[in-house]
Order: structure tokens, then sequence, then C-alpha cells
């Protein structure tokens, strides 16, 4: 059985003498300040700590899609022993973290391996930054990572050194050389075991960002 409603005869209007109102603004924002969302990209070679980087500092459990690592893999996704990875990455990671009142960062890990590569450009879609983290025990496995965003990609982008057992065993020079940086971009030193190390790398990255867009109106930070 259906039944018919009558029609509203104030139209959706309120009554006489009710004022209109608008939607409710949470108590906790009036009067304050544009919330910033920035979305910033996790880029690297395969195990060189992506993920570590992005669970450290999120402030939500972060969302990622690890597998496990088995012996057909191997061949594919080769890594010292000595390592003792036992996961890999097979889609993304997804972290945030609120640095100040306006200001809350999007971190997005990309896969390292190469059959994933095909999806860094949506990973990429949007983002304000990217920090390009390496490994210098295996530097080869990041040079793809280097060469996307300095040929394929407008996202500007820094690197950093992961200091591994907390020690840092090249000099950052010496690293630069090795990857053909371009002069201008950052290059720093980051345990991403260590929150306040990562705040410092993200905040080189915000800074970096702001230094390459600025007079290009293209709107990397924009607030929301």
């Amino acid at each position: 059985m259906v039944y018919a409603s009558s029609p509203d005869p104030s139209g959706g209007r309120p009554p006489a003498g009710v004022p209109r109102t608008g939607p409710a603004v949470p108590p906790d924002r009036r009067g304050a300040a544009p919330r910033t969302s920035v979305k910033i990209v996790v880029a690297g070679g395969f195990g060189v700590g992506k993920t570590t980087l992005v669970e450290s500092i999120s402030q939500i459990p972060p969302v990622n899609t690890e597998a496990w690592m088995t012996q057909a893999a191997k061949t594919i996704d080769p890594l010292a022993e000595a390592d003792g990875k036992t996961t890999t990455t097979v889609a993304m990671d997804f972290g945030r973290v609120t640095l100040s009142s306006d200001l809350v960062l999007y971190l997005f890990g990309t896969p390292g391996q190469p059959r994933f590569w095909p999806m860094w450009d949506d990973l990429c879609r949007g983002a304000s930054g990217a920090v390009v983290l390496v490994d210098t025990r295996r530097l080869e496995v990041s040079f793809a990572a280097v060469n996307y965003f300095e040929n394929d990609s407008d996202v500007p982008f820094i690197v950093a050194v992961n200091l591994f057992d907390g020690r840092q065993t090249h000099a950052l020079p010496q690293v630069r050389e090795a990857l053909r940086l371009q002069p201008g971009v950052p290059l720093v030193t980051c345990d991403a075991r260590d929150r306040g190390s990562v705040v410092q790398t993200l905040t080189t990255t915000l800074g970096h960002t702001l230094d390459t867009t600025a007079g290009r109106g293209t709107g990397r930070l924009a607030a929301r």
C-alpha cells in the first residue's frame, strides 16, 4: 500500500516569525582560520622505509596494503636477508597528521616495486609535494623514483636519506652526486622511525613546495 503525503502549505519555508538559519558550524571551528589540507606523497624504491615513515607519524590508524613476501617472489622483489622484511606494499600506504590547528597533511605512500609504477601517476594527482626516501645501502632502487619526479611529474620533491640503525654512512654531497640530483632539490637525512625527524622532513617538503611554486599561482596549498 502506498501512502501519499499532503503537500506542505508553507512550501518548506519556516513559519512566520521564525528566522531562517544556515547549517550549524562546529563550536571548535567558529571564528577559526580556514583549514589547509595538503597531500604529500612518500615515494622511493622497494624496502626503503616508506611504510615505516607513514606509520610513525600518522595520528589515525594507518591504512596499508601489506602482503606477505613468499619464496616465489624473491626473484621479483630481491632484498637482503639481513633486512628481515617479511611483507611488502602492493597498493599504497595512507596516513594523516595535523601539524597545527590549521594545517592537515594527508600522506600517500607509493609501492616500490617496478610492476606497480603505473600507479604513481594516480597517487601523485593533486599532491602538493613529495618525499623520495632512499637507502644508501641500496641507492640504485631509488633511481627510478628520482627520475620520475625530475622528468615525469611537476610535483615539487625533496630527497631524504633514511638513517637505518640511526647511522649516516655517507656524506650528503656524496649522495647528491651519486643520485645526480639537481642543485635545487633539497637533500636531508631522516629517521623514518622517529616522529620528530619525520615532522622535520615534512616541514622541509612544505617549505620547498612554497618556494618552488611562489609566483606561479598554482595553488599547491589550498584552504579547504
